[in-house]
């Protein structure tokens, strides 16, 4: 009969010790971390960074400079933005060609930018050979001078001024504007 008392006060003293840590005086909790918020990644439509991709690209081809090349997925805000903000500086820069005062007294002394008399083109009177010479490709395949804009032509003119030729192309023209 002994046993089944001495199991009965272990029980009881057991619970009141469980009762007691768990009523007893609190500890001091440990301050709780704010959420960690997760800030979801905002995709964007890449066709709109392709689209500035492209745009600058071929004002770099046309200029003659290298491709800037971008790390980020075209999908991401990071790459818009540099799209957005490398395609407005190869603008700025396609808007100003280096000898755009001389191309445009030659212009003025040659013919209209959309002129498409045999055997010279454009508002630089540029030849076939010239052309396929100086032009990038991607000028080609659009046609001949007449069908470039003003800017285009001026900078294929310009890639054969940085070749050596100079004005040469326009020897009269060029020395009637005063640049020979």
């Amino acid at each position: 009969m002994l046993i089944p008392v001495l199991a009965a006060l272990l029980a009881v003293g057991g619970m009141a010790s469980g009762l007691a840590a768990a009523t007893g005086p609190a500890k001091k909790a440990l301050p709780k971390k704010p959420p960690v918020r997760t800030v979801a990644k905002r995709h964007v439509n890449p066709a709109a960074a392709r689209r500035l991709r492209s745009a600058a690209r071929r004002w770099e081809v046309v200029m003659g400079r290298p491709h800037v090349r971008s790390r980020a997925p075209l999908n991401t805000r990071r790459a818009l933005h540099f799209w957005r903000r490398h395609a407005r500086h190869v603008l700025r820069l396609a808007a100003h060609p280096p000898h755009k005062r001389g191309w445009l007294c030659i212009h003025r002394f040659e013919a209209s930018w959309s002129d498409s008399g045999d055997p010279y083109w454009g508002g630089l009177q540029m030849d076939r050979g010239f052309m396929r010479t100086y032009a990038p490709r991607l000028l080609l395949r659009r046609g001949l001078a007449d069908r470039w804009t003003a800017l285009e032509q001026m900078w294929v003119a310009e890639r054969a001024h940085r070749s050596g030729r100079g004005y040469s192309p326009w020897a009269n023209t060029a020395r009637a504007c005063g640049l020979l």
